[in-house]
């Protein structure tokens, strides 16, 4: 047996191998053929990107309405998507962070002072809710570790990134509908709670 043309076989087998795989990937991408116009669909644009730091990026909810957006120092944009009651007893707020300044953004006055959630890292463990009604304030919930129940933005948030977050607070009064959401040097910013599904 030859071995060269063994090897000449093996390389025109690879090819045809490498290229039947290369035009099915190109096929997969075609867009479904289903024949109808794409012309309605919009394409998402760069600001409706997330980031959580570690380099990975996915789409924002587009539909996600913002009960509140509060503007911090040096660009940084806090927006409150969602706050609603659980039949737990606790409230969970979700929302975006846009890194509008000129630097790498690391959460490190967001994550609170006191000693027990220094190991939380860059998160969003210092939020709080404010009942002015009830004259009460309402510290993130934390797992018998001290764990936060939120966010942890691992990595930071790159310039001009966005990054969904949550955090998990004791529910107020049933009677008690608007809270203060308030985090770090940001301005509280006023939400409305709703009923969980």
């Amino acid at each position: 047996m030859d071995f060269r043309h063994t090897t000449k076989g093996r390389r025109a087998a690879n090819a045809v191998a490498i290229t039947t795989g290369l035009l099915l990937a190109v096929a997969g991408c075609g867009g479904g053929g289903s024949g109808k116009s794409d012309k309605g669909a919009s394409s998402p644009s760069a600001s409706a990107t997330t980031s959580s730091g570690d380099g990975k990026a996915s789409k924002a909810p587009e539909s996600a309405p913002v009960l509140a957006e509060v503007k911090g120092e040096n660009g940084l944009v806090l927006a409150v998507t969602s706050a609603k009651r659980d039949s737990g007893g606790f409230v969970t707020v979700e929302g975006t962070v846009t890194n509008n300044t000129s630097a790498l953004w690391v959460a490190a006055e967001w994550r609170g002072d006191e000693s027990e959630l220094a190991k939380n890292g860059g998160s969003i463990a210092g939020a709080s809710l404010i009942d002015q009604k009830g004259k009460k304030k309402y510290l993130i919930l934390r797992d018998t570790s001290g764990r936060c129940l939120c966010t942890q933005f691992t990595g930071g948030v790159r310039q001009g990134a966005m990054a969904q977050w949550f955090a998990q607070f004791p529910a107020p009064p049933a009677g008690t509908t608007t809270v203060d959401f308030q985090v770090g040097s940001m301005p509280p910013a006023s939400i409305e709670l709703t009923d969980g599904e």
